[in-house]
């Protein structure tokens, strides 16, 4: 019960991160594929706050160096991608059919809610093999 508590607050943390970064991209960036680019910076922002969260406190797993840290990572944000791909379509889904910026962000956090819940599954088993109990 423990992990899903903190697993929970650790997602609604790395979405806020994810949403305030995208609010804040948006203000300072606005050229050409300002949406995509704002979307882009408060995913990659969110994806380093859940993976380092997630590895020392939910995982409790433990890299032997900077290598097999950096494919620790990488293994974590490719399995990444199917979430990713869920949640930035709901967030441009909302965006499509809404217009509204505040219509956006609620897409993108039904998004990212669906995705973490299917990334804990997946890191657990292909990321963090040496993982907890569920």
């Amino acid at each position: 019960m423990r992990i899903s508590i903190a697993y929970t607050l650790f997602a609604l943390l790395a979405t806020a991160v994810n949403i305030g970064v995208q609010d804040v991209a948006i203000r300072i960036y606005t050229g050409p594929n300002q949406l995509l680019f704002s979307v882009g910076t408060g995913t990659l922002a969110g994806l380093v706050i859940k993976y380092v969260l997630d590895k020392r406190y939910i995982f409790r797993f433990q890299t032997k160096n900077v290598s097999h840290d950096s494919q620790t990572f990488l293994l974590y944000a490719s399995m990444g991608l199917v979430t990713t791909a869920i949640f930035w379509g709901f967030e441009f889904g909302f965006n499509y059919l809404f217009q509204t910026k505040e219509l956006r962000y609620l897409g993108g956090v039904i998004g990212l809610a669906i995705g973490y819940l299917s990334k804990f599954h997946l890191d657990k088993k292909f990321v963090f093999r040496q993982g907890v109990e569920s």
